[in-house]
């Protein structure tokens, strides 16, 4: 049987905790919303000593009421309503509300949540959906932007974070869908405690016992709390402790005055104090008295203490006996009897520490001293800094406890918390012996810790632990040097790859349309660069690519156009037949193999320019001249695309007369 049933099946003494008149329910998985298809667990707890052999169950969805037995306390559930649970012998529980949406975005919460609790709330998509991009808010006011896979956590949960809380995300569209409206209450984890003194008004030289009530409520009846005591304003006892109770021996008429007790979480994330109480001590005739040399404030470890208890209001013969509760104790523990009424500890060590009274006994009177309480002062020791979670690497973003504790040392102790030299936080504690600092990581906080310890008897210094904050790459940006969308064949181009986040090393791939041209791995910049020497081939995409251990990136693409000059253009002349003769006509053809369109042909006899054409998309092209006596001579053309001209091996063509028939006479 858990922990939480087993108490709560008892009246406790402290108030505490109180006996449970019906059930509850526990969820698993612990969401009141899912999508439909999915499957809820419902547990039904009784607070009885065996499980049931049988639990009713109550299922009402809109007018609908139904109810069923099943055997055990587990209850598979997959409609939307409100459910209760009954067991033999105990009334109806609570009721749970559970939905089953077909939405694409739900948000999960807990049922409940209370002071100091850490909640999460889930934002989920439905599987198929696409969606992208969520965000939370809560009033309709924005939060944070949540990472693929995230939930959204509220640390140390109070009456700041009531609200109505709501994600949202984008579809495939960019168009915006909202999930469910999820409402936080924050719930009371504890009434203020009562302080109830027994007996209310004492007489000198009698034991009071305080006694620090409240209780918790059954959904978080494994809470440990912690109880301290005051008196004026000042701890009583050792500090606080586990026990609701404090056992004061004997109550003298100076002990009179204003009480409170103080109840708490052990993380101390919900404290809070009762209202002060005023203790009336009846004047008694006989008492006893403590005094200690040295004073009390002056006990260190090491030297000789001596504790005197001297009697008066009595006469006749009386034998003392003294006392010491120490610690971590609750029964006192007789020391024994000195006839010097004197108490004696020739070395003083720190387990010495404790409250000591002195009891005086006649044939017909017994009564006892106030309580003195022995501090032994003791040096701190070294401290010790830890990583929770431990490991010298962290990933930005998530939560890092650096604890930092001491063996020994006496309270209060000042703890101070260093990042190269540099005090981060300083915190006084006067119950532990340890203290944590919390962080949620970023990029800056990589480097040397240390902490220290100080409770006024010398400082100590921790060995130094090293964090390193690892950080995903941030998607790169890929640039050409010298800058622009062209560039000519033969140049040199430069990739310029760069990142402005992300831990080292740095990986770089660097794609001409989705083929890898290089890799480059950095260890020192955040940025890769690469050579090219341009072809006319190396026209197209380019894009780069970088990756650390923690994530992969890839940049936008950049587009190149290489551009070739023209090569020397061939002429060509196509004559009907082997000689020209006035009147043929010739098709003169000039073409260059290679340059970047489009191409400018001219055609010269003699420089003397025939003609143009151009050609849009490279290749050669073709003037057709018809002969005339004139058109002997040598023929060239050239070749332009702006990036230079190109002229042709020269072309000899000789025409020649008309041809004529002989005359038949």
């Amino acid at each position: 049987m858990p922990l939480w049933v087993s108490l709560l099946a008892l009246a406790s003494v402290s108030g505490q905790f109180a006996t449970a008149s019906k059930p509850m329910i526990s969820l698993h998985p612990p969401w009141t919303t899912a999508f439909v298809g999915e499957k809820v667990n419902l547990t039904c707890n009784a607070f009885l000593s065996n499980s049931p052999q049988e639990t009713t169950w109550f299922h009402q969805y809109k007018w609908t009421k139904t109810s069923r037995e099943i055997p055990g306390n587990t209850y598979e559930v997959q409609e939307s309503g409100k459910y209760r649970c009954q067991t033999q012998g105990s009334g109806q529980s609570d009721p749970v509300s559970l939905e089953f949406t077909s939405e694409d975005l739900i948000l999960q919460a807990a049922p409940s949540v209370f002071e100091g609790d850490t909640v999460a709330l889930r934002c989920r998509e439905k599987p198929g959906s696409a969606l992208s991009a969520k965000v939370m808010y809560k009033d309709s006011r924005y939060q944070q932007a949540l990472r693929d896979g995230s939930d959204f956590h509220i640390h140390w949960a109070a009456l700041k974070h009531n609200g109505w809380y709501q994600c949202k995300a984008l579809r495939e569209d960019y168009n915006s869908v909202a999930s469910n409206k999820v409402r936080i209450q924050v719930l009371e984890l504890f009434p203020t405690p009562v302080l109830r003194a027994s007996p209310s008004q004492p007489k000198e030289g009698s034991p009071v016992t305080l006694t620090c009530e409240t209780r918790l409520p059954p959904q978080r009846s494994d809470v440990q709390l912690r109880f301290c005591f005051f008196r004026e304003g000042q701890a009583l006892g050792s500090g606080c402790s586990n026990s609701p109770e404090l056992q004061i021996p004997a109550m003298w008429s100076e002990d009179a005055g204003s009480y409170s007790c103080q109840a708490q979480t052990v993380t101390v994330s919900v404290a809070k104090k009762s209202l002060k109480t005023h203790i009336r001590v009846q004047r008694a005739v006989a008492r006893a008295q403590i005094h200690t040399r040295p004073p009390l404030e002056s006990v260190f470890e090491g030297q000789e203490l001596v504790l005197v208890c001297s009697v008066r209001g009595v006469s006749g013969p009386f034998s003392i006996s003294w006392y010491r509760r120490p610690k971590l104790q609750d029964v006192a523990t007789k020391i024994p009897f000195s006839p010097e009424a004197e108490f004696r500890i020739s070395t003083v060590k720190s387990s010495d520490a404790g409250e000591y009274y002195c009891v005086a006994s006649t044939s017909y009177l017994t009564f006892a001293s106030r309580t003195v309480t022995i501090h032994v002062r003791v040096p701190v020791s070294r401290p010790v800094l830890t990583l929770m979670p431990p490991g010298a690497q962290a990933l930005e973003g998530t939560e890092l406890t650096l604890h930092c504790e001491v063996q020994r040392g006496s309270l209060p102790i000042l703890y101070q918390l260093f990042r190269e030299d540099t005090l981060l936080q300083e915190r006084k504690t006067n119950s532990w012996r340890a203290m944590s600092f919390r962080f949620s990581l970023t990029a800056r906080h990589s480097g040397n810790y240390y902490c220290t310890a100080n409770n006024g008897l010398g400082a100590q210094r921790s060995e130094a632990v090293t964090i390193s904050v690892k950080v995903p790459v941030s998607c790169p940006v890929l640039t050409l040097m010298p800058p622009g969308a062209r560039a000519l064949e033969g140049a040199e181009l430069t990739l310029h790859c760069e990142v402005q986040r992300g831990s080292l090393p740095i990986l770089y791939e660097f794609f001409h349309e989705d083929a890898l041209l290089k890799k480059v791995e950095t260890t020192f910049w955040r940025v890769g660069s690469f050579r090219l020497s341009l072809t006319a081939e190396r026209s197209g995409n380019y894009h780069c690519t970088a990756t650390n251990d923690f994530g992969h990136q890839r940049s936008e693409a950049v587009t190149l156009s290489v551009i070739v000059p023209v090569s020397r253009p061939v002429l060509t002349l196509r004559a009907p037949r082997d000689q020209a003769l006035v009147g043929d006509t010739v098709e003169l053809h000039c073409e260059a193999q290679r340059g970047s369109p489009p191409i400018l042909y001219l055609f010269y006899l003699n420089d003397v320019t025939l003609g143009n054409s151009s050609a849009p998309s490279g290749g050669g092209v073709s003037f057709n001249l018809s002969l005339t006596a004139e058109h002997s001579g040598n023929y060239f053309c050239e070749a332009d695309n702006s990036l230079g001209v190109q002229r042709s091996t020269a072309v000899p063509l000789r025409v020649k007369g008309e041809l004529t028939l002989p005359t038949i006479a």
